[in-house]
């Protein structure tokens, strides 16, 4: 009798045991680090704005940039990133073009998320989009480059060849002379643009949006 007790016993002792094992398997399980750090997965988007300016004309690579996060960052339904939220990285690439050869281009590098409460982390991502009035776009490497030539490019090409034509008429005071103007003028007009060169700017303000390059778990910077 003593051992068919004994093992009632053990039974009753492990059964709320293999309840728990049960239970904790039946959990949802989370998207975070083994330390409890909540982790953002790869493609995340992040919307930033510009405190600081950028242009391929005074901008050097090594060149610091802020941004204030605009829409909170989010995962399984938790603020991760809140608005409000800065980040600093600085410029990887800073190249001006001449309008013959190419656009310019400006590669900036995400490094830092520093959180209201002050707390800061370590972010690799990827620039993927600019704000269309900024006059720049970006391309699938993450690279922003300056569109091709504007409006303005355009008028201050026409003015240079009509400039031309029209001196070229007053002096000569002929058609003739009008016609060695318009060649004159739009022989000056070529050798300007030759020389011109066109930056990429981004002014502060400038709407920024970016993915996450791989997860990003929210563990502190130099941690």
């Amino acid at each position: 009798m003593r051992k068919p007790l004994a093992l009632l016993c053990c039974a009753a002792l492990t059964l709320p045991f293999g309840f728990a094992q049960q239970n904790q398997q039946n959990q949802p399980q989370l998207t975070t680090a083994s330390a409890g750090a909540p982790v953002l997965p790869s493609g995340t988007p992040i919307h930033m704005k510009l405190e600081t300016g950028l242009s391929t004309a005074v901008n050097k690579v090594g060149d610091t940039f802020t941004g204030r996060v605009t829409a909170d960052v989010q995962n399984s339904g938790s603020v991760v990133i809140p608005v409000g939220s800065q980040i600093t990285g600085k410029v990887t690439r800073s190249k001006e073009q001449r309008l013959y050869k190419g656009r310019p281009v400006l590669e900036l590098r995400p490094e830092e998320v520093i959180l209201p409460s002050g707390q800061r982390y370590e972010i690799s991502a990827v620039l993927t989009g600019t704000d269309r009035q900024s006059g720049t776009s970006v391309d699938s490497e993450g690279q922003i480059k300056a569109n091709n030539l504007d409006r303005r490019d355009k008028m201050e090409m026409a003015a240079g060849t009509g400039g031309g034509a029209l001196a070229g008429g007053i002096i000569a005071r002929s058609g003739k002379g009008t016609l060695v103007g318009a060649m004159v003028g739009g022989g000056a007009a070529v050798v300007y643009w030759l020389s011109k060169t066109k930056s990429a700017s981004l002014t502060a303000g400038t709407e920024i949006v970016m993915e996450l390059a791989r997860p990003m778990t929210m563990t502190a910077a130099g941690d």
